[in-house]
């Protein structure tokens, strides 16, 4: 019998290892094509994709369906958490204390090339369907999802107000959602990535 992500969530809140192992089957190389996309670094991507299962196991995560794909608040609680880490190395960095192995840049095709090459199309497909969106939403968009900016600097950084900036968003989801979902089909059952 196969289970919804959102029945398999459920199982996991009922400490179904089972449950876990299928979310981590079908979403593992997911996280980790997204984390290695934001850290360039395979060790960290590696940790951070353990940090969100771990997560998911132990801290039991809330996952709302009303709000959206379990997919998608996967990547949501992975960006966070890459950005978590992004922060810190920078904390560390300021006062000295960054570790050597943290200076280390792998290259992608050498050590990931199967990742690397996913990644690629994803991102063709992305920058393909961003071109369709206006100026004001593609700028936020990328501030958001690829800079790592909060809405709340990037309200101060354009000058333009938190709600605007949070409703661009909104809509620009929205149309990349609709211009993406035609080209994967299997983009609107939920089993694949976003």
């Amino acid at each position: 019998m196969s289970f919804s992500d959102e029945e398999l969530y459920e199982q996991i809140l009922a400490k179904d290892q089972h449950a876990l192992e299928e979310l981590y089957n079908k979403y593992e190389r997911l996280v980790y094509s997204f984390a290695y996309r934001m850290m360039q670094d395979q060790q960290r991507a590696e940790d951070i994709v353990q940090d969100v299962f771990t997560k998911l196991w132990r801290d039991h995560a809330p996952f709302d369906a009303s709000r959206g794909k379990f997919s998608s608040w996967l990547l949501t609680m992975t960006r966070n958490r890459c950005l978590d880490v992004i922060r810190k190395s920078a904390k560390q960095q300021e006062v000295g204390l960054l570790d050597k192995d943290a200076e280390r840049v792998t290259d992608t095709m050498h050590d990931a090339p199967e990742q690397a090459v996913e990644w690629q199309e994803k991102s063709d497909r992305i920058r393909k369907a961003l071109s369709y969106l206006k100026e004001d939403q593609r700028k936020i968009v990328e501030l958001f999802y690829f800079h790592g900016y909060s809405q709340d600097r990037i309200s101060k950084d354009l000058n333009i107000p938190l709600g605007t900036v949070k409703g661009r968003i909104r809509l620009a989801l929205q149309h990349l959602r609709k211009r993406l979902e035609p080209e994967r089909g299997e983009l609107a059952d939920g089993t694949s990535d976003v």
